[in-house]
């Protein structure tokens, strides 16, 4: 089975994003196929590089880019929903004339069009939050 996931609820809102993520590890453990998360709305909030979670919680940001890395898992963030929320990659820093690199390591920023490419391809859409 080959799954697109959406994740629309930020870390702190709800408990959502922690439930997509252990999702994907049963789902890629059972030998599925995750090849897209798309963060939008709220969801944007995991892909902070500079999220200052207190060291007793999960650090999810630091989890979803270790999943990437090791499985391969795009992690697609919505570059409208980003821009709303202040979320600053490189490119868009630079065209703003600010310094600020605010994507975390695993992440990318894509568009809707991305996201509709991944509906397409997909057996499965699951929508958390």
């Amino acid at each position: 089975m080959r799954y697109a996931i959406q994740v629309n609820a930020s870390p702190c809102q709800s408990n959502s994003g922690y439930s997509a993520y252990r999702f994907i590890q049963a789902a890629l453990a059972q030998g599925h196929e995750v090849f897209r998360v798309f963060f939008y709305h709220e969801g944007i909030y995991h892909a902070f590089k500079h999220n200052t979670t207190p060291d007793d919680e999960l650090q999810l940001t630091q989890l979803w880019g270790e999943l990437a890395e090791q499985h391969s898992v795009d992690l697609l963030v919505c570059i409208s929903a980003a821009q709303r929320r202040g979320l600053l990659y490189a490119d868009e820093a630079q065209r703003r004339g600010k310094q600020d690199d605010d994507l975390a390591i695993g992440f990318r920023i894509g568009g809707l069009g991305q996201w509709v490419e991944a509906l397409l391809e997909a057996d499965r859409v699951i929508v958390f939050g």
